[in-house]
C-alpha cells in the first residue's frame, strides 16, 4: 500500500505469538495481549462473622463454593431466653465463670430441712447377734483377766457333714445327689451339694422349712465346678435365709435336696430323716489376746 511517491508505509510488527489454548475457558483471554489478572484468595474469616462471599467467575470458569462453613450456634438455655424476652440487662461475668450454676435449698422446693425420726421407750433395738457378741467380749475384757466363754443362740446342725462320712462315695453312687456340707451364720444357712454328671443340663434345689412342712420354700442352687474324677461329678452351692424368730430356742429348720436331670428326679432326704438344724445355745471360748484385738472392728 502506498501513501505518496517514493514512500511506503510499514505494517505494525507483531507481538510475540501465544501458544495454542488448551481449555476453552481460555478463549476469553485470547482478546487482549496483557497478562492475566491474579485471582485473589478468599481473607480468612474473623471470629464470629461470615465470611465474605466471592467474586464472580470470569468467563467460563464455574462459580466457587466455600469450604469452610460457619458452624451453627446452640440455642441459649431458658435463662438466657427469658432475659432476651423480658430485655433485662446481662451482669458481667468474670473469665471462666459461668451464670448457670445455681444453688437452691431444700425449704426453697418446699421441702424440709431437717428429718425426725420418733422413737418409743418400750422399742427393744433390733441388733445383730454378732455385734451383741463382741459387746459383750468388751464388756466382760474390762473385768476379768482371763481366757472368756460365753455361749450364743445359733442353728445347729443335727448330723455331721456327709463328705466326712466314709460311705459318701457308694451314697452319691447310690442315689445321684448327696449333701456335702452345711454352714449356718447371721446370713442364713449356706451349703455344697455333689450330683453325678448324668447330663449337661440338670437342675439342683432346696427345699426348706420352718414350720415342720405345714408350708415350704425352695431356693435354686448355682454350679460351682466339677469334681471327681474324668469331670463325673459336679459341685453345686446354695443358700436360704433365716427369719429372726427362727432364732428362738428349740426352733427347727428341715431341708431336703432335690436333682432333676435326663427327665428324672432325684432327692437326697437323709435317707427319709431329713437334714435338720437346731436353735441351742453354742459355748464359744475365746482367749484373751483374740479379744483385745476385737474392737477394732467397731471403728
Amino acid at each position: 500500500m502506498f501513501s505518496g511517491l517514493g514512500s511506503a508505509v510499514q505494517p505494525p510488527a507483531l507481538g510475540p505469538r501465544k501458544p495454542a489454548p488448551r481449555s476453552l475457558s481460555c478463549l476469553s483471554d485470547l482478546d487482549s495481549g496483557a497478562a492475566r489478572e491474579p485471582r485473589l484468595c478468599r481473607p480468612p474469616a474473623s471470629p464470629g462473622h461470615a465470611p465474605p462471599p466471592p467474586p464472580a467467575p470470569s468467563g467460563c470458569d464455574p462459580r466457587l463454593r466455600p469450604i469452610i462453613q460457619r458452624r451453627a450456634r446452640s440455642l441459649p438455655s431458658s435463662p438466657e431466653r427469658r432475659q432476651k424476652a423480658t430485655g433485662a440487662p446481662r451482669a458481667a461475668c468474670r473469665p471462666g465463670w459461668s451464670q448457670q450454676h445455681r444453688v437452691r435449698f431444700a425449704d426453697a422446693l418446699g421441702l424440709e430441712l431437717t428429718q425426725v425420726k420418733v422413737f418409743n421407750a418400750g422399742d427393744d433395738p433390733s441388733v445383730p447377734l454378732h455385734v451383741l457378741s463382741r459387746l459383750a467380749i468388751n464388756s466382760d475384757l474390762c473385768c476379768s483377766g482371763q481366757d472368756l466363754e460365753f455361749t450364743l443362740q445359733c442353728l445347729v446342725p443335727d448330723f455331721l457333714p456327709p463328705i466326712e462320712a466314709a460311705d459318701f462315695g457308694e451314697r452319691l453312687a447310690r442315689q445321684l445327689v448327696c449333701l456335702e456340707r452345711v454352714t449356718c451364720s447371721d446370713l442364713g444357712i449356706s451349703g455344697t451339694v455333689r450330683v453325678r454328671n448324668v447330663a449337661f443340663e440338670k437342675q439342683v434345689a432346696v427345699r426348706y422349712t420352718f414350720s415342720n412342712w405345714r408350708s415350704t420354700h425352695e431356693a435354686v442352687a448355682k454350679w460351682r465346678g466339677p469334681a471327681g474324677s474324668e469331670g463325673t461329678e459336679d459341685v453345686f452351692a446354695f443358700g436360704f435365709p433365716v427369719p429372726p424368730y427362727v432364732l428362738a430356742l428349740g426352733s427347727c429348720v428341715y431341708f431336703a435336696l432335690r436333682y432333676r436331670v435326663a427327665g428324672a428326679e432325684y432327692w437326697d432326704n437323709n435317707e427319709g430323716r431329713d437334714y435338720s438344724l437346731t436353735c441351742r445355745n453354742h459355748a464359744l471360748h475365746m482367749p484373751r489376746g483374740e479379744c483385745e484385738e476385737s474392737w477394732i472392728h467397731f471403728i
